[in-house]
């Protein structure tokens, strides 16, 4: 049984879909404006796994997630660049996908942009003003917030609450201070698409709410996000899509927890922000992916260098159990899976499944890896085990590494035939107890940037 958090309920629930086996999953995605800093990748790693953990248990997956290809942030930054907005968008959809495969994210069932959806956004707009939760105020058209009586059920709210806090601006043309523009109207020589009400393009909260409907239909079985999106975006989606569609649009709501920087709130002002390109350029994507499932997805989670160096040396650890086993591999003689060996697999993969099926509790589940790795790690030491059962265990290995996206960066690499002829001539030197020839040899292998040892199992080559 897989639980998850559900924003909507404020508790732990079980996950029960529509559908037997299909899971109906949006993701809100990059406004592209810019290139996407460590907070953005968070959700993008995060919910990758849980697609990924849905679909090793069985369940058909339909992954959506958007881009926001119109904002006014964009024509802000075209402006900036010099460019349209159409090509700063392709720009930086460009860079967001770089980085998505750096972090081994896989590609979204359905990509859709807001460009694409102008059309079907106006009708979804005109059917909210025909139901009488929406209104034209000049070339504007708003969404009427207290028609809705249960706006803020998401983010725990009440409109007197809500009010308390709104500001009427000067020559405001809502009813309310808390309506919400589905439609913003703009003059013809911005970027703009003509509409009942005149020339201007669509709010971002409406977007998703009709994205979601087109891609995944009126009911979805989860809607996942940061947990800076519950209020005001998905409050808005929530309060759109039901009005229009009349029944409940998202069964479940996940949302991850932000980041922090050396315990400060990571902005710009502060000097503390950190774009993902840049931090890969040191680290490598496959650290940043670590760091980000590291922790319970929920929590709060501070960056710092010293987190970012652990969690490089969790990842070389992972690659080390590989490498051992593969090494083992090579001289194991054939034979059985012992009992306690088949007991220690058994318990790993199902350590494993629970703490996923727990609100994906990756921070359990990387727990049961590493026990995993103990275990192998002393099969592998020892010279009578069985091959059968190295692969045994190399084969789950792979399998809950895959789950998690990890172990995809360091490329095996060909060790050169030159390395190869060296090491042989040392063993022949060590055979003949000509040591001191076995030691120039080795010194000549590490010039060469490797290294090479004696185990067990034979003889272990590694790069430097």
């Amino acid at each position: 049984m897989i639980q998850i958090f559900n924003t909507l309920t404020n508790k732990k629930e079980e996950f029960k879909t529509i559908e037997p086996n299909k899971v109906r999953m949006y993701v809100c995605g990059p406004t592209v404006y810019n290139y996407i800093h460590i907070g953005n990748a968070r959700p993008v790693c995060v919910f990758d796994v849980f697609r990924r953990f849905l679909e090793y248990m069985g369940y058909e997956v339909t992954f959506v997630q958007n881009y926001t290809d119109v904002n006014d942030k964009i024509i802000r930054q075209a402006g900036t660049e010099g460019i349209s907005p159409e090509a700063c968008a392709e720009k930086y959809i460009a860079a967001y996908c770089k980085d998505a495969e750096g972090l081994n994210v896989r590609p979204a069932t359905v990509h859709p942009r807001v460009s694409e959806f102008i059309p079907k956004i106006i009708d979804f707009i005109q059917l909210l003003i025909n139901k009488g939760y929406a209104y034209q105020a000049g070339s504007d058209v708003y969404y009427k917030t207290r028609k809705f009586v249960s706006y803020g059920k998401l983010s725990n709210q009440s409109l007197d609450d809500l009010n308390a806090g709104a500001r009427v601006e000067i020559n405001e043309i809502k009813q309310d201070p808390l309506d919400f523009a589905l439609w913003k109207g703009c003059d013809a020589s911005e970027q703009h698409w003509d509409s009942p009400w005149g020339t201007g393009r669509p709010g971002w909260h409406i977007e998703c709410s009709c994205m979601a409907k087109y891609c995944l239909g009126d009911t979805i079985d989860l809607h996942a996000g940061g947990h800076d999106l519950i209020f005001p975006h998905h409050e808005n989606e929530i309060a759109q899509s039901e009005a229009a569609n009349g029944v409940p649009f998202a069964n479940y709501w996940m949302h991850n927890g932000h980041i922090n920087v050396d315990h400060r709130k990571m902005s710009k002002s502060e000097g503390n922000f950190f774009l993902t390109k840049d931090v890969a350029e040191t680290y490598g994507y496959e650290v940043i992916r670590y760091l980000m499932i590291q922790a319970q997805y929920r929590a709060p989670m501070n960056y710092t260098v010293e987190l970012l160096n652990a969690c490089k040396a969790s990842l070389d650890r992972l690659y080390q159990c590989r490498e051992t086993l593969k090494n083992a591999l090579r001289n194991a003689p054939s034979g059985a899976v012992s009992e306690q060996a088949e007991a220690a697999f058994t318990k790993a993969k199902s350590d494993f499944i629970q703490a996923l099926s727990d609100d994906l509790n990756t921070a359990d589940a990387l727990t049961a890896v590493f026990e995993l790795v103990r275990e192998l790690n002393i099969m592998a030491a020892d010279a009578n085990t069985p091959k059968e059962q190295l692969q045994k265990g190399s084969a789950l290995f792979e399998e809950l590494i895959s789950v998690l996206g990890l172990l995809y960066e360091r490329k095996e690499e060909t060790i050169p035939q030159e390395v190869l002829d060296l090491v042989s001539q040392r063993a022949e030197a060590r055979k003949a107890k000509n040591f001191q020839e076995a030691d120039r040899i080795r010194d000549e292998i590490k010039k060469l940037g490797y290294a090479v040892k004696e185990t067990r199992q034979g003889i272990e080559i590694t790069k430097l």
